[in-house]
């Protein structure tokens, strides 16, 4: 009976053993090594875009680049080379204007946001007023296709830098 107690007991601590050496500790990242984070939020897959004829343009006519203004601010829109379109017109070479106000250009291969910074002017709007706190702001025109996607190569203006008091 003592060497079955004696057995059952060595095959207890073995069992036991084996256990606890099977699990090891999770590693821990090497100084300098950012540790592992939740998976990122998945990043959308790029929408297609129209083509834009070659020499297609926007520019932003007024205010003038370096212009202190006061706002209310009207801002005017030109299209050069493209048909001027509603956003829902999905007629080739067409496309409605989008004004970038203190921001870079977004991601080219999305639908443009809309914002207090990506203005939509869906209408075929050729000019806005928009109101402006006090201070420095960029202003720059892209032109956005039915989808509100930018077109390639990207119709965008040149941007300009415009003091509001």
């Amino acid at each position: 009976m003592k060497k079955s107690a004696l057995r059952l007991l060595s095959v207890a601590v073995l069992g036991l053993c084996l256990t606890a050496c099977g699990k090891s500790p999770a590693p821990t990242p090497a100084a300098g090594t950012p540790a592992e984070s939740p998976a990122a939020a998945p990043v959308p897959a790029p929408m297609p875009r129209n083509p834009s004829p070659e020499g297609a343009s926007v520019a932003i006519l007024s205010p003038a680049n370096r212009a202190v203004v006061s706002s209310p601010v009207k801002v005017v829109f030109d299209l050069q080379g493209m048909v001027l379109a509603p956003a829902d017109d999905p007629t080739p070479n067409s496309g409605h204007h989008h004004l970038l106000v203190d921001v870079p250009a977004p991601d080219l291969g999305q639908p443009l946001p809309k914002d207090a910074q990506h203005l939509h002017f869906g209408q075929a709007q050729t000019e806005a007023e928009i109101t402006l706190p006090p201070g420095q702001h960029t202003l720059q025109l892209l032109l956005g296709d039915s989808n509100h996607v930018p077109h390639n190569p990207p119709v965008l203006s040149v941007p300009i830098t415009i003091t509001v008091e």
